[in-house]
């Protein structure tokens, strides 16, 4: 019986991930195979991996939170783990790599042309595809309503921004400001208001809107700053349309990795941005039985 383990490498807008088909539920994906696996000098480096299982396959062995229980319907789930092997609730990029790969592979389900319905651990996602077969052009997905919290602030070398908690499935502190973005140091994580973040937050520096558009840069928890982020662009969208005084809007979002758009309207939000498939292969039998805890 073959062993070894496939992959798929993909990005969005530069946010990259390794993706590991496994219909089946059959991969024993601990989380110090993750961190291994998205590590750019042992593994094969990402800031996250995307396990493309069906939902009625989906196990999860160990001390590891249990999944949610499947919807009729909805075939395939998105188990993403950020970097530091932790499972995350949400990630717009990913979402749209997911589908892309889904597309590729031919395992897109029945359904209303260009569209598709994944789970994950944030809820049921709706994708549509723009060149309808799910190949080519953008993917948009419906990200849900966002919701506005309490306002805090972030540190950056000991400087404060004031901010927005913003949740998109997953926790945000979005901060607008007319600041030049290029001088900050994410390479550690901001300070953030435990008492507010208790699990950690994803920070978005973000410039006030102009010409339609925003530039942003932000850290993820569990991974570090990334080249973009899908449910950060949506946060900063939001954060951004309220501190010009409108509750809806469709802005671009510039980041170091590409240029995504975001609508925000009085139901939902919605993220529309490329997605890439760049290579695919198999994990080494020796390599991955050798990723244990003591290794």
């Amino acid at each position: 019986m073959q062993f070894d383990v496939q992959f798929v490498k993909g990005h969005g807008t530069e946010n990259d991930f390794v993706l590991l088909p496994d219909p089946h539920g059959a991969l024993d994906l601990t989380p110090f195979r993750v961190s291994a696996l998205c590590d750019r000098r042992r593994g094969l480096g990402a800031d996250g991996v995307l396990r493309v299982v069906r939902w009625s396959a989906l196990r999860r062995p160990g001390p590891a939170p249990g999944p949610p229980e499947p919807v009729p319907g909805v075939e395939w789930f998105m188990d993403y783990r950020n970097a530091d092997g932790s499972i995350a609730q949400m990630c717009g990029n990913g979402v749209r790599v997911f589908a892309r790969y889904l597309a590729h592979a031919g395992w897109l389900p029945a359904g209303p042309a260009g569209e598709l319905l994944l789970g994950t651990e944030g809820g049921i996602r709706r994708v549509r595809f723009a060149g309808g077969d799910g190949a080519h052009g953008e993917v948009a997905v419906d990200m849900g309503p966002a919701t506005v919290g309490e306002p805090s602030t972030a540190s950056v070398d000991g400087h404060a921004f004031p901010g927005i908690a913003v949740d998109v499935g997953n926790p945000h502190l979005a901060c607008v400001t007319a600041l030049p973005l290029d001088g900050l140091d994410l390479a550690v994580p901001p300070g953030h208001d435990p008492a507010l973040f208790p699990h950690g937050v994803n920070v978005e520096f973000v410039s006030p809107i102009e010409a339609g558009e925003v530039v942003m840069r932000v850290h993820e928890r569990g991974v570090g700053e990334t080249r973009a982020c899908g449910t950060g662009a949506v946060a900063a969208v939001v954060a951004a349309l309220r501190e010009a005084g409108s509750a809806t809007g469709t802005v671009g979002v510039c980041t170091p990795g590409g240029r995504l758009r975001v609508t925000v309207d009085e139901a939902t939000t919605t993220l529309h941005g490329p997605a890439v498939l760049v290579a695919h292969g198999e994990l080494s039998r020796s390599w991955w039985e050798g990723l244990t805890q003591e290794s």
